[in-house]
């Protein structure tokens, strides 16, 4: 079955600091983001990609890829003004009739382990939707009252998200035709929406979403790891 990817890379990066957007900013000499499509392209050579960009940061992405040399093959989409919006564009890309595997991913995770992609599209084509999830390893309080009340909450009944978030197409379609909500906050929260399930696969701990300062150190030493690795 074939295997698309739509990797959304809309944010601004306001909690990064400075002027460049995180999805651009480096990690091992590259921008995250080529880092992360090289990365899952690496993974399935076969997987078409379409990567969704804010109109604004489309001709500067035009310039990184002649800088750094980029090759991977990808179709580009414009950003929408939520994400949900973006995943629609992203999906009027995919002109395929036939019934495909699509995942999503945050264009800033560029971390996900090859176990973890392959066991996510696995698990979508049994069962139609599923989702990375790890486990919470803090302690996690329920705030209760306006003055900071707070009340503890067992973490062994919650999980954290990450993507690739993967659906067989024609489900995902059918949830995008739906209007828009804010308790959208991920492609799993529309598909479910529908009164689809949506399963679980085992995520990767380093598979973090880049959004501060501190998750750049982070990437960086992730980053010159994997370099090693690659090199043994």
């Amino acid at each position: 079955m074939k295997r698309y990817l739509i990797i959304v890379a809309g944010g601004k990066g306001l909690r990064m600091g400075g002027d460049t957007p995180k999805q651009f900013q480096l990690i091992g000499e590259r921008p995250v983001l080529m880092v992360t499509i090289e990365r899952l392209y690496s993974m399935d050579n076969s997987l078409q990609i379409v990567l969704v960009l804010p109109k604004e940061h489309v001709e500067y992405w035009r310039e990184l890829c002649k800088r750094y040399a980029f090759q991977v093959p990808l179709q580009l989409a414009q950003g929408g003004n939520t994400r949900f919006h973006s995943v629609q564009n992203g999906l009027a890309m995919i002109d395929d009739i036939e019934d495909a595997l699509v995942g999503v991913h945050d264009a800033v995770r560029p971390f996900v382990a090859q176990r973890v992609f392959d066991a996510a599209y696995r698990e979508a084509w049994t069962h139609g939707a599923a989702i990375p999830m790890i486990d919470v390893q803090d302690s996690l309080r329920h705030i209760v009252g306006e003055e900071g009340a707070s009340e503890v909450v067992p973490r062994d009944r919650y999980r954290l998200v990450q993507t690739p978030q993967v659906f067989k197409l024609s489900l995902l379609r059918r949830a995008y035709e739906q209007r828009y909500v804010e308790e959208f906050t991920d492609d799993a929260s529309v598909v479910e929406a529908l009164g689809e399930k949506v399963y679980a696969v085992e995520g990767n701990r380093e598979n973090i979403k880049l959004t501060t300062p501190f998750d750049m150190m982070v990437a960086s030493s992730l980053m010159e790891c994997w370099t090693q690795e690659q090199e043994i």
